[in-house]
């Protein structure tokens, strides 16, 4: 596998593609129900994507706002979910590249942090970008997560983001 693109999810057909890297990923490998994997917050949330030459690679999706706020307690922190890598490009650092584009999302969208519910076995992969768990395990679709939060930094020279790793 050679290169890949992260971009903002743009049109239906970015859109199609996100949600087929999901559905293999969460309803096919693990095994979530179809009918809770996609919601309603899917219509107004911001979702990227990760293509290469052998079609789509990886997504994950950002809540903000009045959509965000039931799950991280302020308009002001995002909420990043649905990360999904397709087996092939697992390894290949899409993931930590889809995290990064989606904090970058974060900071343009004036967000002071961005939380996660995080799988138990992603814990290690998501304290490497920077998010620290907090708050007890709890079940989600059946499967064991933790709540994880990465404050941003905010831009601060001629529009570059400061970088904190």
């Amino acid at each position: 596998m050679t290169g890949y693109q992260v971009r903002v999810a743009g049109g239906e057909a970015d859109l199609e593609a996100c949600f087929a890297v999901r559905k293999q990923v969460f309803v096919v490998e693990q095994r979530v129900p179809e009918e809770i994997e996609y919601d309603a917050y899917d219509a107004g949330a911001l979702h990227v994507l990760a293509v290469g030459a052998e079609g789509p690679l990886g997504t994950g999706r950002l809540l903000y706002g009045p959509e965000a706020l039931a799950r991280t307690g302020g308009e002001d922190i995002g909420s990043l979910g649905r990360l999904a890598v397709t087996a092939a490009a697992r390894g290949l650092g899409v993931g930590a590249a889809l995290v990064r584009a989606i904090e970058e999302a974060a900071r343009e969208r004036g967000l002071s942090a961005v939380d996660l519910h995080a799988q138990t076995h992603a814990l290690g992969f998501y304290e490497r970008l920077g998010y620290v768990a907090y708050g007890p395990e709890f079940p989600d679709a059946g499967i064991p997560h933790r709540a994880m939060r990465r404050a941003l930094a905010q831009s601060t020279v001629a529009g570059y983001p400061e970088r904190s790793n």
